[in-house]
């Protein structure tokens, strides 16, 4: 008898492309059928599931009155989930995407990454800004109805040191500060952050909660959700 096995589990992986950016080194990579983005030697995320990529998109829409055309920020275009799933979705009026990777960008636009966003991309509802998602919070003079944000593996486990700040009491002030009354803020998390949710209702933000995503193995992924009062 032969056994069957997962070659995901089992190949090693292939690197398809490796660049130095500008805030370290990050790495694109092919595991069995898995696309994996690696920066600075920390594995971000891959195509296997994009459960909690589209949760964050619908549950911040969800949450929304129901106001004609709502703009939505993505903060990190990833591997493509949460644009892809704002863009076949046409309650979203405009989609806006911060990236701060050019070699991610480039992926989704003209590499591996383009089987999952072309349509996306080619949306005339949207476009995509190549920043820091920390600064253009901190200095934009635009306005969203929501803000889906997955930059880090969570609150408390930060791809950079930087980005620490956008989950400090001051940086969420700068997220209510280009939220619209009634906007709806979502942060994607590798788990659960008690220490996060009473940082959103100290920040001034109302109706915090957290949506669980169920995971095979460990603690699951979460979406913290709070809106902006108005």
């Amino acid at each position: 008898m032969t056994t069957a096995y997962d070659s995901t589990t089992y190949d090693s992986p292939v690197v398809l492309d490796r660049r130095e950016g500008p805030y370290g080194e990050v790495v694109l990579r092919r595991h069995g059928e898995l696309l994996q983005i690696i920066a600075n030697g920390c594995f971000l995320m891959d195509t296997s599931d994009g459960r909690s990529e589209r949760l964050l998109v619908d549950v911040a829409r969800d949450a929304l009155d129901s106001r004609p055309d709502p703009h939505v920020l993505i903060g990190g275009l990833g591997v493509g989930f949460s644009l892809a799933h704002a863009a076949a979705d046409a309650r979203w009026g405009r989609i806006t995407v911060v990236e701060r990777e050019p070699a991610i960008v480039e992926w989704h636009r003209s590499g591996p990454l383009s089987a999952l966003s072309a349509a996306a991309l080619a949306d005339p509802r949207t476009d995509i800004v190549k920043t820091d998602l920390v600064a253009f919070v901190n200095e934009t003079c635009a306005t969203f109805d929501a803000l889906c944000l997955d930059i880090d593996n969570g609150p408390d486990w930060t791809v950079t040191d930087s980005n620490e700040t956008l989950y400090s009491q001051a940086g969420l002030a700068s997220c209510a500060r280009v939220l619209r009354p009634g906007g709806v803020l979502a942060v994607w998390s590798a788990r659960p952050s008690p220490e996060f949710e009473r940082t959103l209702w100290n920040a001034g933000f109302q109706q915090v909660r957290t949506e669980e995503i169920p995971v095979a193995r460990g603690v699951p992924d979460v979406v913290h959700l709070a809106v902006r009062p108005g």
